[in-house]
């Protein structure tokens, strides 16, 4: 069974491991048949989400504590 990201749970920062995750996302695309514009569809849809988020968790109302999606964001 796939595990599911939960907020509150830690996610690595490491570069190694983002590029590892990156790869292996990559692979499993290409694998399953993805053609190479479909994969940067697919990239473009991602860039999309995590723009959105970014921008809500700047539009909230500040508060004492982050957004829980910030607490986790690999750093760049």
């Amino acid at each position: 069974m796939a595990r599911v990201w939960q907020p509150g749970l830690p996610v690595s920062t490491d570069a190694k491991a983002t590029k590892i995750l990156a790869r292996t996302f990559f692979n499993q695309l290409r694998s399953s048949g993805y053609t190479p514009t479909q994969v940067i569809a697919v990239a473009t849809e991602l860039i999309g989400l995590v723009t959105t988020d970014i921008r809500e968790a700047d539009k909230a109302p500040a508060s004492p504590s982050t957004h829980p999606a910030e607490e986790n964001r690999p750093a760049a």
